[in-house]
This record gives structure tokens, C-alpha cells and sequence, in this order.
């Protein structure tokens, strides 16, 4: 197995570091135990980030905005100096760029591919760029149907990573025939490798089950579908929900709700977000100008 630089301490016992990691987060230092995501609200509610060896499922319907607020999840991190590793099925390495440059320039992608941004824009994505120079992510691509295990064998090697992000869990299945049974599956090994390698695993997913027509369209956990096994083997689980989306002309165009709803080390409830479509971008309420 690879090593990914854990220390692990034989000389006390596990209640003593436990009581170790209490006695630091009293005083505001969650160690290496928690990762802040760069989201303040959520990072409350997950008790200082998301931990090593919880598997945090994000969902979502399509357009949703769940790919990007994993990927902001992962440049936040990196700009902390936390180790983290985006594998996506999703987009090419230069297309998950272009995203990254949109949400941390305030640009849109379709606007940095023509080239045509005016000076204060091309200010914002040069400054993104000089960032990303010493704090990025390690992007990786896996191969749409490639199947957990392949998967599995890429995060081994990743022998530095404290966070992995992988995009999506949907990219997983080979078939359209067994796809529950091969995604159920795919959730119980993705936590059992978190617990293995000791590292936080965040997983994006689409919710096959969620009506969109129902008296309250927001998702939970039965929307996530796989025979159930996010709802049972996932130690958190993050819904997106954005009222546009479903009652047009209703509520506050952007405002998005992050529904917490499974924390197996906390409460549920909710984080107020606010979603920059064209730029593909999320802010914290709490925190807006980040």
C-alpha cells in the first residue's frame, strides 16, 4: 500500500490521541484530522472540514452546479497548502483549467477561450494564475466507465494526497444494465479506501431518483438511488439545491441552499451559498468576498 505520508504515533494510545485532537480543537486547531473545504458555513457544520477516512458524498441534479463547487472545494484547499487531488471524468485537464481560471477570476469560460476579456477581468484571471502557479490541485482524468478498481489503483498512487475529490461517481459504471449494482458497489469500496489510506474522500453524484415535479423538490437521501448504499455507507452526504432551477421567477436567482443531509459526526441542516452562474463560481454567505 502506498504510503501517504500519515504519521502514525505507536507510543500512546488511540483514546489518548483522541483526547489530543479534542484538546486542540478547543482551541481552534483541528490538526490533521480535519481539511477546511474554504467554506466557512460548511466547514462548521463538518466540525472544521471534511476528515480523513469519511467518505462526503455531494450531490446534485444536472446543471446543478456540483462539479464546481467539488473543484472550488479542491483549489480552496491547495491554496491552504492542503495536499489534494481532483480526478474528474467529466472534462480534460485543460478544460478543468479554463474552470478553475472562471471561478477564481470571476470570468466566463466562454469569454477566456475567445480571448476576449476586458482589463479588469484579464486582471483577476492573470492574478487566478500567478496563484495557481504554487497552489493547485493535482488534476487527474479517469477514464469515463473505466470502473472502480481502476480508480482505486490511480488514488494509491497518489502517495501525498490528504483530500481526493472524484468527479463523478456515475463516471464509474461500465454498463447501463448493472449500473446500480456496479455504482453500489463502488460507494462501499470508496469508503473502505478512505479508512484504508486514511485520507478524506469527496465523490460527486447525480441524483437519478429526485422528481423535480413534487409539492418540495429539494433532495434527500432516497434521491441519491444506488440500492442505497450513499444513504448508508457515505459519512456525509451534501445536497445542492437551487430554487431557480425549479420555479423560475421565485426566490433570489443564485441563492443556493447546501442541504447537510447525513452527518454521522454531526447535526443536519443547511449552508446559505451563493452561485455565480457565469461564472461558475460559489460563495459563502458568511464569507462573500473571498
Amino acid at each position: 500500500m502506498t504510503d501517504v505520508g500519515v504519521s502514525r504515533p505507536t507510543d500512546i494510545s488511540p483514546l489518548a490521541r483522541v483526547m489530543r485532537r479534542v484538546d486542540r480543537a478547543a482551541d481552534g486547531d483541528h490538526g490533521r484530522d480535519a481539511y477546511a473545504t474554504g467554506f466557512p458555513s460548511i466547514d462548521k457544520w463538518l466540525g472544521g472540514g471534511v476528515r480523513r477516512g469519511d467518505l462526503v458524498v455531494l450531490g446534485g441534479d444536472v446543471q446543478s452546479g456540483k462539479s464546481a463547487l467539488a473543484l472550488a472545494m479542491a483549489l480552496r484547499m491547495a491554496q491552504q497548502g492542503i495536499p489534494a487531488v481532483f480526478f474528474t471524468s467529466e472534462m480534460s485537464h485543460e478544460r478543468v483549467m479554463e474552470r478553475a481560471l472562471a471561478i477564481e477570476g470571476r470570468a466566463r469560460v466562454d469569454d477566456l477561450r475567445r480571448g476576449s476579456l476586458d482589463d479588469f477581468t484579464r486582471s483577476g484571471v492573470g492574478a487566478a494564475a500567478v496563484r495557481f502557479r504554487d497552489a493547485v490541485p493535482v488534476i487527474a482524468a479517469f477514464p469515463s466507465g473505466g470502473g472502480v478498481e481502476a480508480l482505486s489503483a490511480d488514488i494509491r498512487r497518489t502517495s501525498n494526497a490528504h483530500v481526493v475529490i472524484v468527479d463523478s461517481l456515475q463516471g464509474l459504471a461500465g454498463s447501463t444494465r448493472a449500473q446500480d449494482e456496479e455504482l453500489s458497489a463502488a460507494v462501499r469500496i470508496l469508503k473502505a479506501l478512505a479508512i484504508e489510506l486514511n485520507i478524506a474522500l469527496v465523490l460527486t453524484c447525480q441524483l437519478p431518483r429526485l422528481q423535480a415535479d413534487r409539492a418540495d423538490p429539494r433532495p434527500i437521501l432516497d434521491d441519491f438511488g444506488v440500492q442505497g448504499a450513499v444513504k448508508q455507507h457515505a459519512d456525509v452526504v451534501l445536497a445542492i439545491f437551487r430554487e431557480e432551477m425549479y420555479r423560475p421567477g421565485y426566490g433570489v436567482e443564485g441563492a443556493t441552499e447546501l442541504l447537510v443531509r447525513k452527518n454521522r459526526n454531526g447535526n443536519v441542516g443547511y449552508v446559505d451559498l451563493f452561485f455565480y452562474k457565469q461564472w461558475m463560481r460559489f460563495e459563502d454567505m458568511l464569507d462573500p468576498d473571498r
